[in-house]
């Protein structure tokens, strides 16, 4: 029974991927500072929309998780629309499919399973966002926009852990 819900798990999380990641892929490129801020725009409309998600199915523990992330979108997105403003910018932000796309189906789905694949749905957008950060730490245009990486970076890197810490413990 282990090994068939491994294999559940792995397929769900190989479908966030692929559901959740839109038109963003990782790339070997330095990223403008324009393309940092609509990717990180599009990861805070992820992150808004996971909220959502949490409203049909979600128990006390990922909508408290859900709220929090949302209202970190929120400040991230402040922090990101005086950059912009400061660059002179307009932005052209990345479609995305919805948070929930890559969630299991909550009228459906059991607690636990939802709890799982609202972790696992987190995973490769959060790794996208890392990958785009330090790619363009390596030759930043933009000293606000990379000052800001710098201090998002940390704390990005341990919500990851986290939610893969947490979806292996469900």
């Amino acid at each position: 029974m282990r090994i068939l819900l491994a294999l559940v798990l792995a397929f769900i999380s190989t479908a966030a991927l692929a559901d959740s990641t839109g038109e963003r892929k990782p790339s070997v490129r330095t990223p403008t500072a324009t393309e940092v801020l609509s990717d990180l725009y599009a990861f805070s409309r992820f992150q808004q929309g996971l909220l959502e998600s949490t409203d049909l199915k979600g128990n006390a523990e990922v909508k408290n998780l859900a709220a929090l992330r949302a209202e970190e979108a929120a400040k991230r997105d402040k922090t990101l629309k005086q950059i912009q403003e400061a660059i002179g910018t307009g932005l052209r932000v990345a479609k995305t499919t919805p948070a929930s796309a890559g969630l299991v189906e909550p009228e459906t789905s059991d607690g636990p399973t939802f709890v799982r694949s609202f972790y696992a749905a987190q995973i490769p957008e959060y790794e996208l966002v890392i990958d785009l950060l330090q790619r363009y730490l390596k030759a930043p245009d933009n000293a606000a926009l990379a000052a800001f990486a710098r201090e998002q970076l940390p704390m990005l890197r341990s919500q990851v852990k986290d939610a893969e810490r947490t979806m292996a413990d469900k």
